[in-house]
């Protein structure tokens, strides 16, 4: 006691702090305080199994054929022979537009006809009558002046005279010959004008182009309707063969290079919960679906639409009276089978994490570590980062998880394929993810325990 009443107050301070560290050393040593338990983790063996690799897409259901008639007159709808959901037969007639105005069209393009038709037979005898004319009269005369020219019988004036006026017949000649050419072309133009406006008068009739149904009417008796002879016409009749029915899906560009034509597919229709259609895959886009907008950035999803044909017999029991039981614009979603392998070495997906590998070969503890030394290079790029990032599944082994480099395959909505890494029977930490994703490191001491009762903790 008199040696520490003569101690000095800050000998006395950095005593009581030595003693209370040595404590705590001696303490920690014996695990007396900061010991933790270890993770609690749940395990599965590697395993051999089949694994069906999918890709999953919503879409609409449509059908393979539809096509949307439109008048190519511009006028009143006087009559529709047909109403929506109409069974229809393929040249049956559907709709007709008020003929009237083409009808006068025709009348004044057969007067047409008949006016050229008339100035043709003019020209023609015009130029038969002078063909005789020449064979007659202007020929033999100017033989025989020719002739008695050579005698010395006529004077030349005489004879010039009678030249000219051969020669100038032959013009007037060609010029009734020319004349006849064109009035035959004006036959030709107005015959042209008459057959334009009977088609026309024919095209005020609108006609069934396939077998279907009519899955829309939009106009009504009364309406007018704009054709499409100059510019985008109003649709009328919207017609489907629903004998052959599709979905229409969006898969994005990492999903699509993985379909091929004729894939299997299963396919879920929301109006028929429960049941599952079957299907195959009969078209894969080459383009996406719309190109970058001016101004959009690249971070902007691009899909690729996917059309699948759906089998008639997996809904043959849902035909009521003839009529398929599948609806254009119904909703869908469908399960696409892209590959399948048998007899190949798997994990829970649950089991595959990344980690960062440092220079040494060895998984980082954690981000910036190498090796268990801190980076001296703060400045490290993302990229550079992201070269070091590789999958890894945690092996237990008697308490000890060891972080492994696996090489993975194809997988399905559970397991995974291992192409390298690890064997069957090694049993690898499953769950819970928090741990898998971030803290579990290589070499930890980890308690096992159930799946259930480990989810059951938390």
């Amino acid at each position: 006691m008199q040696f520490w009443k003569r101690m000095k107050p800050l000998y006395r301070i950095l005593l009581v702090a030595g003693i209370l560290l040595l404590a705590m050393l001696l303490a920690r040593t014996m695990g007396w305080i900061g010991k933790t338990e270890p993770e609690k983790v749940s395990v599965e063996a590697a395993q051999v199994r089949t694994l069906v690799e999918t890709v999953l897409a919503n879409g609409k259901i449509q059908p393979e054929t539809e096509v949307k008639l439109s008048s190519e007159i511009s006028g009143e709808v006087i009559e529709l022979l047909v109403a929506e959901g109409d069974s229809v037969r393929k040249g049956q007639l559907l709709a007709r537009i008020n003929p009237e105005l083409v009808v006068a069209g025709l009348d004044r393009s057969e007067a047409a006809l008949n006016s050229a038709k008339a100035q043709e037979a003019t020209s023609k005898a015009r130029l038969n009558q002078l063909k005789a004319t020449y064979q007659v009269n202007i020929q033999p005369a100017y033989e025989r002046n020719r002739k008695l020219y050579q005698e010395k019988v006529i004077s030349e004036a005489e004879f010039q005279n009678s030249k000219a006026t051969h020669d100038a017949f032959l013009e007037d000649l060609e010029a009734a010959r020319q004349t006849l050419l064109a009035a035959g072309y004006a036959v030709g133009s107005a015959a042209a004008g008459q057959k334009e406006a009977r088609e026309q008068l024919q095209r005020t009739n609108m006609y069934a182009p396939i077998d279907g149904i009519v899955t829309r009417l939009s106009v009504a008796v009364g309406e007018r309707v704009v054709g499409t002879m100059q510019m985008t016409g109003t649709e009328m009749i919207r017609i489907a063969d629903l004998g052959k029915m599709e979905a229409l899906v969006e898969v994005s560009e990492g999903d699509v290079v993985r379909i091929k034509k004729g894939d299997s597919v299963r396919v879920e229709v929301d109006a028929y919960p429960g049941r599952v259609f079957s299907g195959w895959v009969r078209e894969v886009a080459h383009s996406s679906k719309a190109g970058l907008a001016m101004g959009a950035t690249g971070d902007q999803a691009t899909n690729f639409e996917v059309r699948i044909r759906l089998v008639n017999s997996s809904y043959s029991d849902l035909l009521v009276g003839g009529r398929p039981p599948l609806r254009p614009g119904m909703s869908s979603s469908v399960e696409i089978l892209t590959n399948r392998v048998e007899n190949v070495l798997s994990v829970p997906i649950t089991s595959v994490t990344t980690r960062m590998f440092g220079a040494d070969g060895k998984p980082k503890k954690r981000f910036g570590d190498v090796g268990g030394e801190k980076e001296q290079d703060k400045t490290q790029s993302v990229d550079e980062k992201k070269s070091d990032l590789r999958e890894v599944v945690f092996v237990y082994q008697n308490g000890v998880v060891k972080a492994v480099q696996v090489k993975t395959g194809i997988q399905d909505d559970q397991y995974i394929q291992i192409l390298s890494g690890i064997k069957s029977g090694e049993e690898v930490v499953t769950a819970p993810f928090t741990a898998l994703s971030k803290s579990l490191e290589d070499g930890q001491k980890v308690t096992r325990v159930e799946r259930d009762q480990l989810f059951a903790e938390e």
